[in-house]
């Protein structure tokens, strides 16, 4: 029967209410509280199948297959005895030893000889037994269907035309056996017949049926019984051997027998609890395939080989204090796989405890108060229950039960450390664990659950639930969204522990998240100017020498630390040997000294990288004139955008304007060269690019003190005559000494005016 089938209704035939089961506990109950095959619904009073229940498995061939259980009740304990008869159903197929049965009968054979088959096992009983046999038509043999003393029926071939060897050596049949349930099962097995001289004597057993006792946990080897059969031929006609048959899988672990000698033997572990008789049959064959059997019964003898199993069916725990003495707070179950004296078994605790043992119906025990509890004095109980059977040597067994009183909510949750740090890298995914805070509850069971949650509060202005969650069981702090470094850098949030009493307690703790930076932005340069419609060249003097300093580059990195760390390089120039940039200040200067054959337009392009994994870097584009007078520039607006097809027809330009102005510019630099270093040995040499106010973030100051910029530099601005509506400058830098970022140098306007008089454009201070 299926799962949750009804076999009857027990409330109805035992007259009791169906809606106090639920309230009196009412359960079944097993003997050897193995497996449960039945179950009671507390709703409806009926009794249903648990489990499947195969017959075969729990009784085997025993022709009557009973399980016995019991029905429990508690308030006051109540039991009932339920035996329970499991019918047969055809649900195992006849199955023969062996695939292919080989005969062998000689041609002498008389018309109306008998052949016997060797029955197959079918585990069912009954009517759902082998019943009948067919056999695959043929000319030689016909069927004849015998039923022995135990109620088996077998068959026989009989010979219905004489054989002729010389006309046929070898017979091939097949016999079916079928059975009588419904639906009808079947088995098959070959017949192969070889045809021989004839052996007109079968072997005959000296007993139709063999009986032995057996003790169980007999060692393996141990002799059970020996079977003998005769045979009145000679030679090998009359040498019989034997084979066990139609036995079950089980007794097919535990028993051999030995072909020549007929000795069983135990090659298994035999328990009496397992299984108690083993019925099987025993084959004597003779040379040429003449075959009898015997039936042989091994019953097995109990052994106390099994301690008193104590089970506890009931216990009120936690206790609370203040219960009357002689209150049942729990139920307790003795059990003994054994039989008979070794089964009976004596229950007691020891004397030190508030509590006693009285007997109840069959093994069942109440355990009961004999004093007034107080848990101020003693909070947990172990008590400790005996078992011992009356077997010889008897056998015993210890459970431990522990009884707690109960407890009232005194305590509130305290956090494992004072408060918490946790560090988390920026762009991190939502989800990812922060860290995780442990809170401890001295209480028992819903008082000492801790919970936790976050106090309201904000971070960078939103609130706290947006930022991060945290797990209300486990304490596992996880972050809701991505944060970033350049935005905020670190927050703290309160974490809430509080329980489940009542009224609950709580207590809070602080977590501070710090929020590392991650190399994702790029470096930006303030100069020169992003390319755009915007354009600025720089003028560099032809009597620079090598080493001078023509420009500068100047890039900041949002991000911190070695990810902010700048470097710098020349990817590409128009004279790839004639300037070089400072690989950490930006700084352009000459390789050489200038010389005549060198193009007087140069452009370079820069890139600036950071020092992050992966790193990030950007390009800038500048421009420069080797030129030291703006009259020799031709348009400037060219410049940007020249292609490299232009450039022939730039330089004899350039050319032709050099040629016809040489002598002018050769005296116009000698003069200017002589009156520059009078004033400044350095005036042309160390110029720089002013850098106007709108390419830097006001007041930029590097936070970490890493050093984007690697050195603080001033500049001023020289303006040559119609420089207002020219996009060249010449600056002197301030160079002498390395500023912090927060002592940069600064110059009022009053010190411009004492050095270069009233300007029209103010100076810029970096």
């Amino acid at each position: 029967m299926k799962r949750g089938s009804v076999i009857g209704n027990i409330a109805k035939d035992l007259g009791l209410e169906v809606g106090k089961l639920s309230a009196r506990n009412a359960r079944i109950e097993t003997e050897d509280n193995d497996r449960r095959y039945c179950d009671i619904n507390l709703r409806s009073g009926e009794l249903t199948v648990a489990e499947r229940i195969d017959r075969e498995e729990l009784c085997g061939e025993k022709p009557s297959c009973v399980l016995k259980f019991e029905l429990l009740l508690e308030g006051p304990l109540e039991l009932h005895r339920i035996s329970l008869l499991i019918q047969d159903i055809n649900d195992n197929a006849p199955s023969f030893p062996t695939d292919i049965i080989k005969l062998e009968i000689r041609e002498s054979a008389d018309k109306g000889a008998r052949y016997r088959v060797n029955a197959p096992h079918d585990a069912d009983i009954g009517q759902n037994d082998v019943q009948s046999y067919t056999i695959q038509r043929n000319e030689h043999f016909v069927l004849n269907i015998q039923t022995t003393s135990a109620g088996s029926k077998y068959c026989e071939l009989v010979l219905d035309k004489e054989l002729d060897r010389e006309e046929q050596q070898e017979i091939k049949l097949l016999l079916t056996a079928l059975d009588g349930g419904s639906p009808q099962r079947s088995g098959t097995v070959a017949i192969q017949v070889t045809v021989l001289d004839a052996n007109d004597n079968a072997p005959v057993f000296s007993q139709s049926v063999y009986e032995a006792s057996l003790p169980e946990n007999s060692p393996l080897k141990t002799s059970v019984i020996t079977v003998r059969a005769t045979d009145a031929d000679e030679g090998v006609n009359g040498e019989v051997t034997y084979e066990l048959t139609r036995l079950s899988d089980k007794s097919r672990k535990l028993f051999s027998l030995d072909r020549k000698t007929g000795e069983i033997t135990v090659t298994g572990e035999v328990d009496f609890e397992e299984e108690s008789r083993y019925e099987m049959f025993v084959e004597a064959k003779d040379g040429y395939g003449l075959s009898s059997d015997a039936k042989v019964i091994i019953t097995i003898s109990d052994v106390n080989d099994n301690v008193p199993v104590i089970y506890l069916k009931s216990l009120n725990n936690p206790v609370p204090e203040n219960v009357s003495p002689g209150t049942e707070v729990g139920i307790i179950n003795v059990q003994d796989r054994d039989s008979e004296k070794n089964r009976q078994v004596l229950c007691f605790i020891q004397q030190n405890v508030p509590f006693k043992l009285i007997p109840s119906i069959k093994n069942y025990y109440s355990l009961v108060t004999t004093d007034i509890l107080d848990r101020e004095l003693v909070s947990d109980y172990n008590i400790t229950v005996t078992a011992t059977d009356q077997g010889s040597p008897p056998l015993s067994s210890l459970k431990t039960v522990h009884l707690s009183v109960a407890d009232v909510n005194d305590n509130p949750p305290v956090f494992e450390e004072q408060s918490y740090s946790a560090y988390v890298t920026e762009n991190n995914k939502p989800g990812h664990t922060l860290c995780s805070v442990t809170a401890v509850d001295r209480d028992w069971r819903q008082n000492g659950t801790v919970i936790y949650s976050l106090t309201p509060g904000e971070v960078n202005g939103a609130p706290v639930s947006s930022s991060i969650s945290v797990h209300g069981d486990t304490g596992v702090i996880q972050s809701v969204r991505s944060f970033d470094y350049e935005q905020f850098r670190s927050f703290t949030v309160m974490i809430m522990a509080r329980d489940n009493g009542s009224p609950p307690l709580s207590s809070n703790v602080t977590v501070s998240v710090f929020i590392t930076d991650v190399n994702d932005n790029s470096p930006q340069i303030l100069y020169p100017a992003p390319e755009g419609n915007s354009f600025m060249t720089e003028l560099v003097p032809k009597a620079a020498q090598g080493g001078s300093l023509v420009s500068k580059v100047i890039a900041v990195d949002s991000d911190s630390g070695q990810n902010a760390w700048l470097s710098y390089h020349i990817i590409k120039s128009t004279d790839a040997g004639l300037f070089t940039i400072g690989l950490h200040s930006g700084e352009i200067r000459t390789q050489r000294d200038i010389s005549e054959s060198d193009n007087m337009k140069q452009n370079l392009i820069v890139a600036v990288k950071d020092n992050g994994q992966p790193s990030l870097s950007a390009t800038c584009a500048l421009f420069l004139l080797i030129s030291d007078n703006l009259a020799e520039v031709p348009e400037l607006k060219d410049m940007a955008y020249e292609d490299n097809g232009s450039k022939l027809t730039s330089y004899l330009i350039i050319a032709l304007v050099s040629v016809s102005t040489f002598f002018l510019t050769f005296i116009i630099i000698i003069l200017g060269l002589r009156f520059c270093r009078r004033r400044k040995p350095r005036l042309f040499f160390d110029g720089a690019v002013a850098l106007p106010s709108s390419y830097l973030p006001p007041n930029y100051a590097d936070v970490d003190g890493t050093g984007t910029l690697r050195s603080t530099y001033n500049y001023d601005a020289y303006l040559t005559t119609g420089s207002r509506t020219s996009d060249f400058k010449f600056v002197r830098s301030y160079n002498d000494n390395t500023l912090l970022a927060d002592q940069t140098l600064r110059k009022t306007p009053t010190d411009f005016e004492e050095a270069f008089g009233d300007l029209d454009v103010s100076p810029e201070v970096l």
